[in-house]
């Protein structure tokens, strides 16, 4: 399964394992993916969402359609 989130776009980072000898061996920073199901009032019905865990409290707090309308004028 793909490691992105729908809505944010976000990815995994890559970066490396420090050790206390100062060896330096890769890693990745996962995202926090949840699978969320969305009631959406304007189609009546839920949506099924692969998305970051910082994306579900926007949506909580602003609702779906005001987040997504902020993030096609984002960019």
């Amino acid at each position: 399964m793909s490691k992105v989130c729908e809505l944010t776009g976000k990815t995994v980072m890559y970066g490396n394992n420090v050790s206390h000898a100062n060896n330096k061996t890769r890693r990745r920073f996962l995202p926090n993916l949840q699978k969320k199901r969305i009631w959406v009032a304007e189609e009546n019905r839920f949506i099924t969402m692969k998305i970051s865990t910082r994306a579900i409290r926007t949506i909580d707090k602003k609702g779906l359609l005001q987040y997504v309308k902020e993030l096609e004028a984002k960019g």
